[in-house]
């Protein structure tokens, strides 16, 4: 490979090492994304819906919180919790139930279902990353 070198009052850097460095980040990045908390792997960005015609949204809920969803088809990593309800839902004609993480049991979102039995996973952006640990 090509060395670049420049030089500084404190030596010479090689280039190379940054590109280096850039590669490992690069490798640790694909379409999955991992709970922020303890990196399980929850969905992939292949995985996106739109719902309503988009695909992220914010809600608030009764409590003032405010929430930036996204929507996706399956979210393999999650497990459900609650019985389905459909007081507060933010998707009318859909009922919820908590959506966590597999394996650290964080809250990630919701899980929507229709009573025609389509459904679909808003999971919290924010506690998402797309990054492996």
């Amino acid at each position: 490979p090509i060395q670049f070198k420049i030089s500084d009052d404190e030596g010479d850097v090689i280039i190379d090492e940054l590109v280096e460095y850039e590669k490992e980040i690069e490798e640790k990045k694909d379409d999955n994304l991992y709970c922020i908390i303890c990196g399980n792997t929850i969905t992939s960005v292949l995985f996106r819906t739109t719902v309503q015609g988009v695909y992220e949204q914010t809600f608030t809920n009764p409590s003032g919180y405010i929430y930036r969803i996204g929507c996706f088809k399956k979210a393999p990593g999650c497990t459900q919790a609650g019985r389905d309800t459909y007081e507060f839902t933010w998707f009318k004609g859909y009922s919820w139930r908590y959506a966590l993480c597999g394996k650290c049991h964080s809250h990630l979102g919701w899980v929507y279902r229709s009573s025609g039995g389509n459904g679909f996973y808003g999971l919290i952006l924010a506690r998402l990353t797309n990054q492996k640990n």
